[in-house]
């Protein structure tokens, strides 16, 4: 997991582009925690971030997976599907983050990193 970023500045696009080509080259793999704001961006797998900010004592219920396309404008480059996200208990039975308020919490969460 030492290739996971916990973000805590605004990243630039040389940044965003090197956590890419660490792995996909067009996109990154990210969690964040919707109630604290913790950001782990950079995993292979989004269930790597999601551990990482476990040990970091976020809460599972509020961690929630993404794809950021770097080639892309924020937000639109924001692809809220994730393994990680399918929580049947909490009323996502998909990949796809059903709930549209999540989703505009994320963007908001984001935008301080990424816009």
């Amino acid at each position: 997991m030492s290739d996971i970023m916990l973000v805590s500045h605004r990243l630039s696009s040389s940044e965003l582009e090197a956590l890419a080509n660490q792995h996909f080259g067009d996109m990154i793999k990210g969690v964040i925690d919707i109630q604290t704001g913790k950001l782990a961006l950079g995993a292979e797998l989004h269930a790597d971030a999601e551990l990482l900010l476990l040990q970091e004592g976020c809460q599972q219920e509020t961690l929630w997976g993404f794809n950021i396309y770097i080639d892309s404008p924020f937000p639109d480059n924001i692809e809220f599907d994730s393994m990680i996200n399918i929580r049947p208990r909490q009323n996502n039975r998909s990949r796809h983050i059903e709930d549209v308020e999540i989703q505009q919490k994320i963007v908001q969460l984001l935008t301080p990193f990424l816009s």
